[in-house]
Formats: structure tokens, sequence, C-alpha cells
């Protein structure tokens, strides 16, 4: 059979069995209450509450409680197992939430870890969603657990991002990426306490940390969330079924009776460095560093927001995890970098992990991963109208031998319509400042469509050009989604053209291609049995082609026994038929090359993930069967430990072994982990990471004492070497300490 009718084949069954799906009632529906939305007020006070978690303040008093919360998890539509109560008030100038969390079981909170943005999965913990604009698909998540963590996010698109999954990452890596923006770090103030009746919250956010529209008094959707960890139960306000999460912004309620200031934001946030570095590669001895620059934010109106940086630094910021890469193409890692991470999600276009069509870490950083120095430019953000903007203009420094001096431009519009559906348009611009000739610009057109709450289509097309024009630089993509209580099944077509060049973006191959998905899971509920979630079987099938028809790659990804816990754990065998096309040698390590040609071969995975908020946890994968034309046999294993919520650790083994007709070899990987937290404001972290492929062994130290939005002091310590073994240490490669102080002077609230 022709490749491209095999996978044809394959996929249209799966198409298929999920339209067959959609027709069939979903079991949740007959037991989910009926979605309303209700309605809370924010009182107006004269004298605001203290933030110490103590909720004793006159202000909170007379305030009506918000009660009513409805489980999603663990039992979809009952209410919540334990008093949880409310309350909202203003004065003008920022809101105040309060939170009475009381628990039957004061020794079962879970505290969970200090650090800010932490993994709540793992904690108790109370959140905020406010959708400022009040179209129900954008807002802002303001979280903290019992150790008064500050968790805060942008919430872009209700969170939906339509990411592809790649090697080696967790599920939860690709769904969400450009649609839910953890890294952004607004300024607020949370304080909790904890006694024998349970556990209380108390925030303050200023209005000028968010945006919003004109008008004193306004009208903004609310949602609310509480999770008690011991029981796996996630409870809601404004009722969310179990396929969604908090960030479904068009389910949430409604918060009235908000006054807004009229002032504008504006703040200034210098920093100071200090410190000595070595590139030892080309550094005949260390050099000193002294450098100040910092970025200036603006409210040009309530909604639009001017951001301006001068010799953007980011030593503060935490290195790569490394990754091992048995594949032929590169691997993606994240954005980390604070300037570009804030309303990111407003420039996300194309699909995340696959054909993303602007791509921050190509700025600022060259093709070997190390930075190139950004002189500095401007973002601007925001509403005008019914219409989100956003504008970037950034320069980089010429960097001798790698890049010339770099001008990076980008404007993105969207429109939202009605029934969370959107369009928008982007364009991007790499260009030289200091000659011609040397550009390169990608234009595209996007949208959503969604269908009631159960059906999505996403779409995008765009096109690049060049000085060198090519005859195929196109590119689109489609994408069906159907995500019930019951159902989680999504089909997608992507194709690239062979000349299509995204340099300001993520492109995972080029040469032109067509990718077909499809997929089909199946959620299967045992109320009868207290141990056990749910059921999930799943199947799908990812083939790449190539222009002409040649099979270059395809998976079939079979799992019919994957159980999720009622603790938070999952386990399950899978079944993995994988079809690799060579059109040219791969060298897939330094003494093993593959030759051109086909190869097809069947691999057996099983994963295992114990309680993660347990003081220690476990998240195994093991692989073994055929690769290429031989077999691997390995996987990876992550222990960790956590003491109370200051002291947390983990160690991640990675481990491949190899052997092909063509040779043998082992892939090895370690990541030893250590944090302690004095506060959640202050902490101490290190990592360090040995891998044979890259041969290297690094680590990374950071001391910080944080103040507002995360800025504060910071001491950071990197080091990297040549390495045989996790303790064969060779010649050393890099070596940089560092010390950098930033503030932030202004009217932010």
């Amino acid at each position: 059979m022709h490749t491209r009718s095999l996978a044809l084949t394959l996929s249209f069954p799966l198409i298929a069995v999920s339209g067959l799906a959609a027709t069939r009632q979903d079991p949740a529906d007959s037991v989910a209450p009926t979605h309303s939305t209700p309605a809370a007020r924010a009182r107006a006070v004269i004298t605001p509450p203290v933030i110490d978690g103590r909720l004793t303040d006159p202000a909170w008093l007379e305030a009506t409680p918000v009660t009513g919360f409805v489980q999603r998890e663990l039992h979809e539509g009952a209410p919540v197992t334990e008093r949880t109560e409310v309350r909202i008030v203003t004065d003008g100038q920022a809101l105040y939430v309060g939170a009475w969390l009381y628990d039957s079981d004061p020794a079962g909170i879970v505290a969970g870890e200090q650090v800010r943005d932490g993994d709540i999965a793992k904690s108790d913990y109370f959140g905020i969603l406010l959708d400022t604009y009040h179209d129900r698909q954008n807002g802002f998540v303001f979280t903290t657990t019992p150790a008064g963590i500050e968790y805060d996010a942008q919430v872009v698109n209700e969170g939906e991002g339509g990411g592809i999954q790649l090697p080696g990452q967790p599920r939860a890596m690709a769904g969400s990426l450009g649609g839910f923006n953890l890294n952004w770090d607004g300024t607020w103030t949370v304080a909790t306490s904890v006694d024998s009746g349970g556990w209380y919250a108390e925030f303050r956010i200023p209005f000028t940390t968010l945006r919003h529209g004109a008008g004193e008094r306004q009208t903004w959707g609310l949602n609310l969330v509480r999770s008690i960890r011991r029981k796996n139960e996630e409870a809601f306000w404004s009722f969310i079924p179990r396929q969604f999460s908090l960030m479904k912004v068009s389910r949430a309620g409604t918060l009235e009776g908000v006054q807004v200031p009229s002032r504008r934001v504006w703040t200034v946030t210098p920093y100071a460095l200090t410190g000595v570095e070595r590139n030892y590669t080309i550094d005949a001895e260390a050099r000193r560093r002294g450098e100040i620059g910092g970025e200036v934010k603006y409210g040009v109106t309530p909604s639009l927001t001017l951001d301006l940086t001068y010799n953007t630094d980011f030593a503060q910021v935490e290195v790569d995890e490394q990754r091992t890469n048995l594949t032929r193409f590169p691997l993606f890692f994240p954005e980390k970098r604070p300037f570009f991470l804030e309303n990111a999600g407003i420039f996300s276009a194309g699909t995340p992990q696959a054909v993303d069509l602007f791509f921050t870490r190509r700025i600022g950083i060259d093709t070997f991963g190390q930075p190139v120095p950004i002189l500095g430019g401007g973002r601007l953000t925001g509403r005008v109208g019914d219409f989100t903007v956003g504008a970037l203009q950034i320069f980089t420094e010429r960097r001798a031998g790698v890049q010339a001096a770099m001008a990076y431009s980008v404007l993105r519009v969207a429109r939202q319509l009605a029934a969370r559906s959107r369009i928008g348009v982007i364009a991007v611009q790499r260009m030289a400042t200091a000659q011609t000739g040397d550009w390169n610009r990608v234009y595209g057109l996007d949208g959503r469509i969604g269908i009631r709450d159960a059906w999505t289509i996403d779409w995008w097309g765009a096109a690049s050009a060049s000085p060198s024009p090519g005859g195929n630089a196109a590119a689109y993509s489609a994408r069906l989604g159907y995500e019930t209580g019951a159902w989680s099944n999504v089909a997608r077509i992507i194709q690239v053209g062979s000349d299509f060049n995204p340099e300001v973006g993520f492109l995972n191959r080029g040469g032109g291609y067509r990718y077909y998905e499809a997929g089909v899971m199946w959620k299967q509920r045992f109320p009868s049995i207290p141990l056990l979630k749910q059921w999930i079987p799943h199947v799908n099938y990812r083939g790449y082609y190539g222009l002409n028809g040649y099979w270059q790659e395809g998976r079939i990804h079979l799992d019919l026994t994957e159980v999720e816990l009622a603790n938070g754990g999952r386990f399950g065998p899978e079944v993995n038929v994988e079809h690799q096309g060579l059109q040219q040698p791969f060298a897939i390590a330094s003494t093993v090359t593959l030759p051109v040609g086909s190869y097809d071969y069947t691999s057996l995975g099983w994963d295992l993930t114990t309680n993660p908020s347990a003081p220690l946890s476990l998240d195994l994968r093991a692989d073994v069967g055929g690769f290429y034309n031989g077999r691997r046999r390995g996987g990876s294993v992550t222990l960790a430990a956590r003491h109370a919520s200051s002291l947390t650790t983990s160690l991640r083994v990675e481990y491949n072994d190899v052997r092909l007709d063509q040779g043998n070899f082992v892939r090895s990987l370690i990541a030893t982990r250590i944090a302690y937290f004095f506060t959640p404001r202050v902490l101490c972290q290190a990592l360090v990471q040995y891998s044979n492929q890259a041969q290297t062994w690094t680590a990374n130290a950071r001391f910080g004492w944080l103040s507002t939005a995360g800025n504060g002091l910071f001491i950071v310590y990197n080091e990297g070497r040549e390495a045989d073994g996790f303790f064969q240490w060779n010649r050393p490669q890099a070596r940089s300490l560092i010390v950098k102080y930033t503030r932030q002077f202004g009217r932010s609230g």
C-alpha cells in the first residue's frame, strides 16, 4: 500500500470514532448541575483591611459572603465537603478578597512548597479568576496555598493553546502553550494563616496591576476555586465541568460594583549588576561586569500599556534543563526571561512547539544557546476598542563572528468574537540594522471557532519572505477538537512549504512536510471504587510526510490500560508502533550513523506516578523494544522529597541503552535539584546536571530575596565543565558569579 494511503487509512477510522463519540450522550451531562451564572458584589469600604491573613478587620464584617461552591473533582456536581466562604471588598484602589477555608481535619491540610508560582496541584489552594474585560475568554489568575505563596498567571483564549507534544515532554507542557502564561508576575499581596478551624487567605490586588476597560464602575467576570488536596477535591463558585479548569473563562460568574480609579499605572524598575565571569573558550582570564539598566511601564490608557527596556538583562533566570535527544530534529525549550513572558499570549500564533510564527527565544540568544546583548526596545499591549493589540520592537548588539546587529519587529491584532471565537493577524520581521539585504518576514492570519463548549476549530495560514524568495513559502493548519467529561478527541493537519522559513519563530522540522494527527481518548469514572479516579484508554496516530508523499515519520500510540488514581497518581502500560524514513544518513551518535532507508519497529512503555503531594514521590517512565534496526531499553525516573514547606529536593535520572546494527551507545542524564525557602520571598535554589550526550556538567545556584513582582536581590553562580560523569569533571567551559538588584518605583498599587 502506498505510504500516504496507509496514513489516511489509519487516521480516518479515528476521526470516524471521534464523530461517533460526539453523537453519544456524555454520562457526565446527567450528573452535572445546570449551568447558571452566579453574581457577587464588591462592597465599597473606606478603611481597607490589613493584609495579615487573620481576617478580623471590620471591613469584612458587613460584606456578603460568597458561598455555594460545587465540586469539579472528585465528585462532579456535588457540594464542597468543607465549609467555604469568601468576601470581596474594594476601597477604590484595590480589590480585597478574603477566604475562610474551614477544615474539619486541620492536621490534614497540605501546605505545599513556598516557592512563587510553584506546583499548586501538590497542595491545598485557593484561587481567583478575574475577567477584567468581561469578554469571557481572557483573564488574570491569583492563587495561594496555606504556605502563603504568590501564584499568578495570565489566561488567553481560555488557556487553549492547541500545542503538539514533543518527545520527552510531559502531557501538560504541550496543551496549554500559548494560552496560559504562568511566568507573568504582577504586583499584589497575599497572607495566610492556619488554626484549629482551617486556613485563611487574604488578598490585595491593586487595580493598577490589572488591565481593564474604561469607566469608573464596571462588571467583571469572576470565578473562585478551592482545592482540598488530601481528598483530591476541587470546587468552584461558578460550576466548571470536569473536562475544564479555572481557565474556562466563559463559565465564570460575575462581579458587580467594581469601582476602578481613573489614574494610570507607571513604574520604573532599574537594576544594578556586578560580577565576574569567564568563557574559557574565548577569554584568557576572568572579566568583570558592571551594568545598569531597567524597564519602564506606563499605562497609556487603562487598557493599553507601554513597556520600555534598556540594556535588558536576565542574569537571575534559571538555566534550561538538559534533555536527551534521540531524534534528528531540534528540541523545544520554553521561554523563561521575564520581559518576554509578560503578555506573551497576545503574540502567540501558529501551532506551539511545531510551527510557532513568533518565538521570543530567537531574540537575544544565538544558535549555540549563548546570550546576545539586548540594547533595548519596547512593547505596547492591551485593548483598543474591541481589538486586542500587541507591538514589539527589540534591538540587539552585534556579536562578532556570530550575528550582526539586529532589529526585531512584531505586530499583532486580534478580535474576540462571540462563542469562544476570534480572528487575528500577525506580522514578524528580523532585519540587520547595519546592512541591507539581510532580513526575514512572516505574515499570518489565524482564528478559532467555538461551537458550544465541546467543539473547537483552530486554523491558521502564514507565508514567509526573504531576499532570496522561494517558490513554496506558505504554511497552514486546521485542528478540530472535541472535549467533554467522557471524551477528548482531536484531528489535525499541518502543511509547511519547502521554503517556509520563520527565522523569528520555531519550526520543528524544515524542508517542507504534511502532518496528520487523529486521536481518541475515553475517560470512564468509577464512583464505587474510592482509590480510582478514572480509566482513560486512548489511541492516536501522528504522521509526517514529505510534500512528494515520502513517509518521513509515523507513530501509533495505543494505551488501553492507563489509570488515574484518586490521590493524583497514575500508571499504565502502552504500545508504540513507529516508522522512520531517512532520506539522508542520520548521525544518531558520534560513532553511529544510520543509513538511508525505512525503519519500522514496536516498543512497549510504562508510566508510573505516585501521589505528588506526599513527602516522597516517584515519577517513572520505562521503554523497551525496537528502535530503528535494533533495540532500545531505558527510560527515566524522578524521585522527589519534601520536608514541610521549606525544603524540597529531586533527583532525575535518564538512561537509554541503544543497540543498532551500526553500533551501540548509551545516553545518560542526571539532574539534581534542591531548594530551601526561608519565607515565600527568601530562597536558595541549586540545579546540577550532567549529560553524556553533551559531555557537560553544569551547576546553577541562586539566592533570591524577592519583593514586588519578583524583583529584589539575586546572587547567581553558574559553572559549566566538560565531563565524563556526574563526578568526573574535566576542563572548565564557563564560570560566573553575578549579583543583581532590581527595585520597582512608581505608582503600581
